[in-house]
């Protein structure tokens, strides 16, 4: 797989794999040794930039990637994240410097590692001046701690005053066919700066696969059913995107899911989406974007297609839309 560069030189293949629905989030963790397969299998075939953080599980996702990559672990590139009390996010956000520290010393033992190559704020924290979180991370990066410095779901005014204190590496935030927001200041900025960006749920949290419709039934524990954008009228509505990516997917021999992580690719070349699976043919489907190749006019085609549709539904509760674009 080829590698594309994420702000000040941190080297990642073209796409990621995101760990934390393998322990957390949608619905039971899958089995250890399964899970295990699956990321040693991403590595193998080309993905080397890895996704987790505290908060998944919580503790449990880091322990798990901690042992999958031990076996090749100076080849791969691990993100982790801080920012929440106690690792929980139901108990909301600590971006202390102690705690900072914390959880650094505790994911390095969980990742069994030396080093975390990129840490990421996992949301902003308002009781905590981002200088002083920035310069927080600077002093781990100078302790060879941590290696790069990272943002997630920040507004452009704390990326920059981040910024000036530690250089940002990498953004990671929502971005995908049915969550263009980035478009308008965020990505603009990252270009700017030269910081790259890292879209999570970069296939709608699945919906963009096709494989969802407002018949599906999600497990009791699986986060979507609190997700408005995925009650059973919205996704009824939201079909119309999920057909047009169908119909350019049989156009190009390709699935809806392999367009709708080409199309990202295409965007800018800092972009590096982090897509995730707890199944060997999903992955294998999703490494298979990075092939695909979209014309201009392709995407003119598929950019016209969007201004029809108007995607429905808020994409997070409004207690965890609180936590963004600080």
């Amino acid at each position: 797989m080829k590698k594309r560069i994420l702000g000040n030189g941190l080297e990642v293949s073209t796409l990621g794999l995101g760990c934390m629905g393998l322990s957390f989030g949608y619905g039971p963790a899958t089995e250890k040794n399964e899970a295990i397969k699956l990321i040693r299998e991403a590595y193998d075939q080309g993905i080397n930039f890895f996704d987790t953080a505290e908060a998944y599980g919580p503790f449990e996702n880091e322990k798990l990637l901690g042992e999958a990559l031990a076996p090749f672990r100076k080849d791969v590139v691990i993100a982790t994240k801080f920012g929440f009390k106690e690792g929980e996010p139901g108990k909301g956000l600590n971006s202390h410097p102690d705690r900072i520290r914390k959880v650094a010393e505790e994911s390095l033992k969980r990742l069994n590692t030396d080093v975390i190559d990129l840490f990421y704020q996992h949301r902003v924290d308002p009781d905590v001046p981002i200088e002083e979180v920035a310069g927080t991370v600077k002093d781990l990066i100078q302790e060879g701690k941590v290696k790069h410095f990272g943002l997630s779901e920040a507004g452009v005014e704390s990326i920059r005053k981040a910024h000036a204190v530690q250089p940002v590496t990498a953004l990671q935030s929502e971005y995908s066919l049915w969550w263009r927001e980035p478009e308008k200041e965020i990505i603009p900025t990252l270009e700017e700066l030269g910081i790259g960006f890292v879209p999570f749920s970069p296939l709608g949290k699945g919906f963009l696969t096709g494989t969802i419709d407002e018949k599906t039934e999600f497990a009791k524990d699986d986060f979507r059913n609190i997700v408005p954008r995925f009650n059973e009228e919205n996704r009824k509505a939201n079909q119309a995107l999920v057909k047009l990516l169908g119909k350019i997917a049989e156009e190009k021999d390709a699935t809806s899911a392999q367009i709708a992580l080409a199309w990202l690719l295409h965007q800018k070349p800092f972009i590096v989406p982090i897509p995730g699976t707890t199944k060997l043919h999903r992955l294998n489907e999703n490494i298979g974007s990075a092939d695909i190749i979209l014309s201009a006019e392709d995407l003119k085609k598929i950019e016209q297609a969007l201004e029809q549709i108007d995607v429905q539904g808020a994409r997070y509760p409004e207690q965890m839309q609180k936590m963004i674009n600080n």
